[in-house]
């Protein structure tokens, strides 16, 4: 395991009003990553984002996990990708070390799926991450929100909050999804694929 350290970005659009809707469970998730670790959020001088540089995950024998900058870019979801490679490069890293968590629409609310490369499936925020870093060869965490019901939007469904039925999954559902990130990190992605995806 490589002591370069990782950029862990979590999605969402900023301010209270957006604070609790499916669009910004990446945003909950960080919370809750830097929350494990005692890590506080402050405002990056040189990128538009909150920041908070940590480690996450126990190595074997106890030795604390890999180097992190946990990051929420403070931009509107769909312009993130300046912030993300701003960071990458003040950092000095790589797109390989870069791991985005974010909602995803096509998978059923509950579910937490995993993966390195391919599409960004219509997220803007993730079009715009892959124009701006130049590769789509990034790892998600890609956080199950479900479709919209019946003829809603896709647009609405996401900048709603998660219902009162979701609400009460939804601590699981993030507590999940910061467990997959720091798999991720400290025994690798196909671990963490076979932990998670079995799941489903």
């Amino acid at each position: 395991m490589t002591d370069s350290p990782w950029l862990v970005v979590g999605l969402g659009n900023p301010g209270p009003r957006y604070a609790g809707n499916r669009h910004n469970v990446g945003h909950m998730v960080l919370d809750l990553l830097a929350e494990r670790v005692g890590a506080r959020f402050t405002r990056h001088p040189r990128a538009q984002a909150a920041v908070a540089e940590a480690r996450l995950g126990v190595l074997p024998g106890g030795v604390p996990g890999p180097r992190v900058v946990l990051a929420k870019p403070s931009t509107y979801m769909n312009v993130s990708g300046g912030p993300v490679a701003g960071l990458a490069q003040y950092y000095g890293i790589d797109a390989d070390h870069v791991l985005v968590v974010h909602d995803e629409v096509d998978i059923p609310f509950d579910t937490i799926k995993l993966k390195t490369g391919g599409g960004e499936g219509g997220h803007n925020g993730l079009r715009d991450i892959s124009k701006a870093l130049g590769t789509r060869d990034y790892t998600r965490v890609r956080v199950g929100v479900g479709r919209p019901p019946g003829r809603t939007d896709t647009a609405d469904h996401v900048l709603k909050d998660f219902s009162a039925t979701e609400r009460k999954d939804l601590p699981i559902l993030v507590d999940d999804a910061a467990d997959a990130v720091e798999m991720v990190l400290v025994e690798g992605l196909l671990a963490a694929q076979g932990r998670f995806h079995a799941k489903v």
